[in-house]
């Protein structure tokens, strides 16, 4: 008798994936996942939870998700912590929906507005979709942080002008795709991908809860470090800024020297004035101090980048066993090539 070939049906793309960074978020991960599971979307959903090397048992909290009954829960944990857009950028690559929507853990973001944002992408055929706030439920240095960050933003990368740059934000699979194939780098702004790709994008107000548990993940450092991945990496503004510091200086040291050089002839004494000379020196010492230090941060961005720094590494992948809901037990996938570095495509297996 010939052997029976059959293979078991792959399940259809859902309309949505919803992408999670999960770090020390194992009090609320499993609020948030119940909350999703119960949404009504039309086309149904997946959710890409991406444990970020959390200190903490998110991961065993993530993998009970997976096997429990309602919407399908995928897992990625990463094998460290690379921070939260390397992180968004593994759940998109894994991501198979039609749209896709990135959020937080922490349920500042109220889970019933996943929907309006979906169908907004949806229904205005919007690549990306950002999402603001009439009132922010963070604390004050960090709003002046997002403040200064989105004014940088304004200047540096091509965002329309007042548009707020949310991490609760709907891309749309054309996006998705190009986003996590055009840049391979070891520090990625997803925000900056986004609107290199761009411009049809739209926003949305939506409401912002108080932190349920615990305290925010980013610190004044992480902030930074997210700043400078968006002024260096996908602008050369700064560069152009050291070179107009310099003619700026270059010429007013050419005025200083042509005025101590008149006074000198004009005048028996010699040019008096040392303590501003010295001023000046100190002035322009620092600058150039600087304008190299600008330029080894753009050096050492290459030199990470070139020497395959990744983006991220994937360990594992978790995702509901095939014999139904609750009674399958895991799937468990390593991938071969579970890395996301520069010059080196991600890839990876599907059994689902």
């Amino acid at each position: 008798m010939p052997e029976n070939t059959e293979r078991a049906p792959v399940p259809a793309d859902p309309a949505l994936s919803i992408v999670v960074p999960v770090y020390n978020g194992a009090a609320t991960v499993g609020e948030l996942v119940k909350a999703l599971r119960a949404l009504e979307i039309e086309g149904g959903l997946e959710i890409v939870l991406v444990v970020d090397g959390s200190p903490d048992n998110s991961l065993d909290v993530c993998k009970q998700l997976v096997d429990q009954p309602g919407a399908p829960v995928v897992v990625l944990s990463l094998s460290r912590n690379f921070g939260e857009h390397n992180a968004v950028m593994a759940g998109l690559a894994r991501a198979r929906g039609a749209y896709a929507i990135t959020m937080d853990d922490d349920l500042q973001n109220p889970p019933e507005e996943v929907r309006r944002l979906f169908e907004h992408a949806r229904d205005g055929q919007y690549d990306a979709v950002y999402t603001y706030y009439e009132e922010k439920k963070h604390a004050v240095w960090r709003n002046l942080g997002s403040r200064f960050t989105n004014w940088c933003a304004d200047k540096l990368i091509d965002k329309p002008p007042g548009l707020y740059l949310s991490s609760f934000r709907c891309v749309s699979r054309f996006l998705r795709e190009r986003v996590t194939s055009s840049y391979e780098g070891p520090a990625p702004y997803v925000d900056g991908l986004i609107f290199q790709i761009t411009q049809n994008v739209s926003r949305l107000q939506v409401n912002h809860l108080p932190r349920a548990e615990g305290r925010s993940n980013y610190t004044l450092r992480r902030l930074l470090r997210l700043w400078l991945a968006m002024f260096l990496n996908f602008s050369v503004m700064p560069l152009r800024l050291a070179t107009i510091l310099g003619l700026v200086f270059g010429a007013l040291g050419a005025l200083a020297a042509g005025i101590t050089i008149i006074e000198a002839i004009l005048s028996d004494k010699p040019p008096q004035g040392w303590a501003s000379l010295m001023v000046a020196v100190l002035v322009l010492a620092g600058v150039q101090l600087l304008v190299i230090g600008m330029i080894g941060e753009y050096l050492g961005s290459m030199f990470l980048a070139v020497n395959r720094k990744p983006q991220y590494l994937v360990r594992e992948v978790f995702t509901r066993g095939t014999e139904g809901h609750g009674t399958g037990g895991l799937d468990i996938e390593r991938p071969k090539v579970d890395t996301r570095a520069a010059g080196q495509p991600h890839r990876e297996p599907s059994h689902e």
